[in-house]
């Protein structure tokens, strides 16, 4: 199982630069909002197919230590984590590791995605982070990934022996849980809406349906229209300054990045499906 577990969390180098702005994200947090993903690792590879979404982990941003007002909650986090003081703290499950309490800076070369629940009050706040704190040393829960897959792939594709067992709670089974059914389920705690089903009764009145969180994904945060994102671009502008962003320099696309990029600083032959005709490349290749 070790072996297995080291062989999905094995992950790619990352981008020589990153996406998005660590030092402006890290600044703008505050507690309970949720931190979108791109992961590197082979899991997360799954998951990026599983639903067709960039956004393959979520965590629950809490704070430093000494930003958390719960003075229970505080001496928890304390206990767990043995790192400074003036880190800032996410909860998060990840795969081989179960919910745990990690610094963010882990995830400074990531491209990441700020998720805000809109309007929250501070005091359903405190309660989302309370609950996700209660999280904390679970089991990560492997099945629910496949069980997830098997869900949203046709039914008539598969044995009927291979239900999904998302719906199913056995009390014999341990408690297991992964990044994004956690963070659903804390905001469930105060009924915060994520993607909710909304119907109208017979009697002309609307009513909401809270979502299976064990159904929720990453990218769901990103999706719903109750969260508000915020983005940071490693490379920003103000107004009308993208016309100076750094198109044109020495720079070559590889092969394979010429097949999802173009290179507007050089005269290349672009086909109606934006890569480079084959006789383009056969020049770079002579010219390497």
């Amino acid at each position: 199982m070790e072996s297995i577990l080291k062989l999905l969390n094995r992950e790619k180098p990352p981008r020589q630069f990153p996406l998005s702005d660590f030092d402006r994200i890290s600044h703008e947090l505050k507690p309970c909002d949720v931190i979108l993903v791109e992961g590197r690792s082979r899991v997360s590879d799954i998951i990026r197919w599983l639903t067709n979404s960039p956004w393959t982990h979520a965590a629950l941003y809490i704070g430093r230590i000494y930003d958390i007002e719960d003075e229970a909650l505080r001496e928890q986090v304390s206990t767990i984590y043995d790192g400074e003081p003036g880190d800032r703290l996410v909860i998060e499950s990840l795969l081989g590791y179960g919910t745990i309490v990690r610094d963010l800076g882990v995830y400074e070369k990531e491209h990441l995605r700020l998720c805000r629940p809109s309007r929250l009050s501070h005091k359903d706040s405190l309660q989302v982070v309370r609950y996700a704190a209660t999280q904390i040393g679970l089991d990560y829960d492997v099945r629910q990934i496949f069980d997830l897959m098997r869900f949203l792939l046709p039914w008539y594709l598969l044995p009927k022996r291979w239900a999904s067992t998302l719906f199913e709670r056995t009390a014999d089974l341990p408690a297991r849980t992964v990044c994004s059914t956690m963070i659903a389920e804390s905001f469930g705690h105060i009924n915060f809406p994520i993607l909710p089903l909304v119907k109208h009764t017979d009697q002309g009145n609307t009513q909401l349906f809270r979502r299976n969180p064990r159904l929720c994904t990453p990218s769901d945060f990103d999706y719903s229209p109750y969260f508000e994102i915020i983005k940071y671009p490693f490379m920003d502008f103000y107004h009308e300054e993208y016309h100076l962003l750094p198109w044109q320099g020495p720079g070559m696309l590889s092969e394979e990045e010429a097949d999802f990029y173009v290179d507007y600083g050089r005269e290349t032959s672009v086909n109606f499906r934006g890569s480079i005709s084959d006789a383009e490349r056969d020049q770079r290749s002579q010219e390497t």
